[in-house]
């Protein structure tokens, strides 16, 4: 079979849907060789140094029935064509004939062959008020398209499968649920195998960990409160650091303004992105992570979380119940009482956290980049045919 799958995100972005895309393809790639596969990619204005491409490269020279088809346009402009002006332009025309598209990334482009698409989540529709207006206004007329289109409709959870019924109308058995699944670096590291990466990055001794983009959906300014409500209590250690490891992404102003209205800044350290080959190591030195998200399609920082033997507290919304389970403490996420309250059992009762920690590890074995690409796979077989 000639399977053409839209590899930018992948060669573009580091976290969200460019690790989901990354991980998700090299485990299809290895599970089934006889198929050929055309990784396309916008690649106008790339950096030809960045890992991402590099890894794309390496991964075409390992496998030979890979191949990397570049369309000379930024992301930005290919979407433009494709969905703003929606000029015609078959995909077939940059990879030549195939079998099968599949997209992973919301949008479907134009093509002649069977499809599928995969929608990660309807933040934009369910919390509009944390999307970025463009974005929203796009995707609210590009994703009914495209999943109208589409022979099938991959949900990265029930949830997103339940969104999709309810808001898009979209029958259900058009929709498969598909679990992501979580890297086997993702695991408990001992501290000799920590310690260099908590020196090149100054960690402190001991932190509590949200690992994500800067924006409203991630609830970052409740945290900042529940976190001052512990320290009004006298529940917050004087050792202990609030770590933000991610970009700042649309909106991340109120997070600095309730740092500043709460006198936090000593105790809240931004770290920015973290590379990949650093982030297991970053969860496995943390106290506890915290991702009080008021709605994911999955929540991947959890799963990873998890997967590292760190006592975990996450909201009780959308997903995030599916992929935590009962190896987590979930919390309302609109509760800054609540957050408070679940921050202080996680930082303080030890029988809590030497259960989650336990809890974690053989909870994320449950969710295997293999097994994911199985059902990927056979749903290819079944809508080719």
């Amino acid at each position: 079979m000639r399977i053409a799958i839209d590899y930018t995100a992948a060669a573009w972005q580091g976290a969200g849907i460019g690790r989901y895309t990354r991980e998700l393809v090299a485990a299809i790639i290895a599970a089934a060789p006889e198929h050929h596969y055309t990784l396309f990619i916008a690649s106008g204005g790339i950096d030809r140094h960045s890992p991402f491409v590099i890894g794309m490269q390496q991964l075409a020279q390992r496998a030979p029935h890979v191949r990397i088809v570049e369309i000379p346009l930024v992301p930005r402009r290919l979407v433009q064509l494709w969905h703003r002006l929606r000029i015609p332009l078959a995909l077939e025309w940059f990879c030549g004939p195939i079998d099968l598209l599949h997209q992973p990334d919301f949008t479907l482009p134009p093509s002649r062959a069977r499809s599928l698409v995969t929608i990660h989540d309807l933040s934009y529709m369910v919390h509009p008020e944390c999307a970025v207006p463009g974005v929203a206004r796009y995707l609210s007329d590009a994703v009914p398209r495209s999943v109208r289109r589409a022979a099938h409709i991959l949900a990265d959870s029930q949830a997103t499968q339940a969104d999709l019924v309810q808001l898009l109308h979209i029958d259900p058995a058009r929709i498969q649920v598909i679990y992501p699944g979580v890297a086997p670096v993702f695991r408990p590291y001992d501290d000799a195998a920590t310690a260099a990466v908590r020196q090149r990055l100054a960690l402190p001794e001991r932190f509590v960990l949200f690992v994500g983009t800067i924006e409203p959906r991630k609830n970052l300014p409740r945290l900042i409160e529940a976190v001052a409500c512990l320290r009004r209590r006298g529940r917050w250690p004087d050792d202990l650091v609030l770590v933000l490891a991610g970009r700042r992404g649309w909106m991340h102003q109120p997070v600095d303004v309730a740092i500043e209205r709460h006198q936090l800044q000593p105790l809240v350290r931004f770290l920015d992105y973290v590379a990949d080959a650093d982030l297991p190591m970053v969860y496995n030195l943390a106290w506890a992570f915290v991702y009080p998200s008021i709605y994911e399609g999955f929540g991947l920082p959890v799963l990873e979380a998890l997967a590292c033997g760190t006592p975990v507290l996450t909201g009780d919304n959308s997903s995030l119940p599916e992929v935590a389970g009962d190896a987590a403490l979930l919390t309302r996420a609109d509760d800054v009482a609540g957050l408070a309250d679940a921050l202080e059992c996680i930082i303080h009762d030890d029988a809590v956290r030497t259960r989650l920690r336990a809890a974690g590890p053989d909870r994320a074995r449950q969710f295997t980049w293999e097994h994911a690409a199985r059902d990927v796979l056979a749903l290819y077989e079944r809508v080719s045919s």
